[in-house]
């Protein structure tokens, strides 16, 4: 029989395991779906969020990570994000134009040149700041804006021009304005997402993609379309993205603590991928793959008549303020040749 000293010290014992117990159940897990490969930035850059997330909220809040489309490509992560099955993914900006079309329009060709002008585009722009705040209706809203950089292609066969597009089938996302860039260049488009774009090459289904350099690294599409042609056609950031009912369930300090996290975080993927490319570059270049710059004017005369499709489809007005946020972006931030 237990004397009552060793049944103070049960019942103390019992105390603090309830209590452990009770402080372990209290942490909500926060599930985040992207489809970048573990090794790439934007996993590096979702554990960097993942890790401040439960810094600031004193490990009230626990990030798990998706990584490689294990739980969706990236139109379904949206639609997730809009149903409750996952509160965090991050993704081309094209990707939400599914439920926002007007975003189409940051898809345009070469609206801007370098880096800087692209943050500056994303972080001031009075017309797309308007754009991103109509999303919590959609049932999301944009925390902060990760890099990818600037898209070009891969291809299995080489291509200069837009000649050699012709003979092309050019695998493109859901996304009215690069499937319109592709065919104005001269490509046939093949719509599919991201993770079936490896196979689908190596299989002859496409000819080749179009994705930052960072991209084509990390899901290693040089393997089976070893020619990386660099025309930078489109900047390609990726707006990080939270559902918003869980948004609304924080309380005004954990909303500060999100948000944050979600700067930082921007604030070291940019910098990463920035200054990864050449690197990147000279990793696939020393694995097999022909790295060129084409003669980038033919690429922009091919892709004109983009521009006047756009105010078909979308209005005068909205293409008209894109295009002037940008030109007075590029004006005040040239690119240093």
């Amino acid at each position: 029989m237990l004397n009552k000293k060793s049944l103070s010290r049960l019942f103390l014992s019992a105390a603090i395991l309830a209590a452990g117990m009770g402080g372990a159940s209290a942490v909500e897990t926060l599930r985040f779906s992207h489809t970048d490969n573990p090794g790439g930035s934007r996993q590096a850059a979702a554990e960097l969020f993942a890790e401040k997330v439960g810094e600031y909220t004193d490990g009230r809040y626990e990030v798990q990570i998706f990584p490689s489309g294990q739980l969706a490509n990236d139109p379904k992560a949206i639609e997730l994000l809009q149903l409750g099955g996952v509160d965090f993914t991050v993704s081309a900006t094209g990707s939400y134009a599914t439920h926002l079309p007007s975003l189409n329009l940051t898809a345009m060709p070469f609206l801007v040149d370098t880096y800087e002008q692209g943050w500056e585009l994303y972080d001031n722009s009075a017309w797309l700041q308007g754009e991103f705040a109509k999303l919590p209706e959609k049932g999301f809203r944009v925390l902060s804006t990760w890099e990818a950089g600037f898209r070009s292609f891969t291809t299995n066969e080489p291509l200069t021009s837009p000649t050699d597009a012709e003979s092309m089938k050019m695998r493109v996302y859901p996304n009215d304005m690069i499937r319109w860039s592709m065919e104005a260049i001269g490509f046939q488009t093949v719509v599919m997402p991201i993770t079936d774009v490896y196979l689908s090459i190596q299989q002859g289904i496409v000819n080749g993609q179009e994705n930052p350099v960072d991209t084509i690294k990390s899901l290693r599409f040089y393997e089976v379309a070893p020619n990386i042609t660099l025309t930078r056609h489109v900047y390609s950031p990726l707006p990080l993205t939270i559902a918003e009912k869980t948004w609304q369930s924080f309380s005004d300090e954990d909303k500060a603590a999100i948000s944050k996290a979600a700067a930082e975080s921007a604030a070291f993927s940019r910098d990463l991928v920035k200054n990864s490319v050449d690197s990147q570059l000279t990793e696939m270049s020393e694995a097999g793959a022909n790295v060129s710059v084409p003669e980038i004017g033919p690429f922009r005369d091919a892709v004109q008549s983009v521009y006047s499709k756009a105010k078909d489809v979308y209005g005068d007005e909205a293409v008209d303020n894109i295009l002037a946020d940008t030109a007075a972006i590029r004006k005040a931030l040239p690119a240093q040749n």
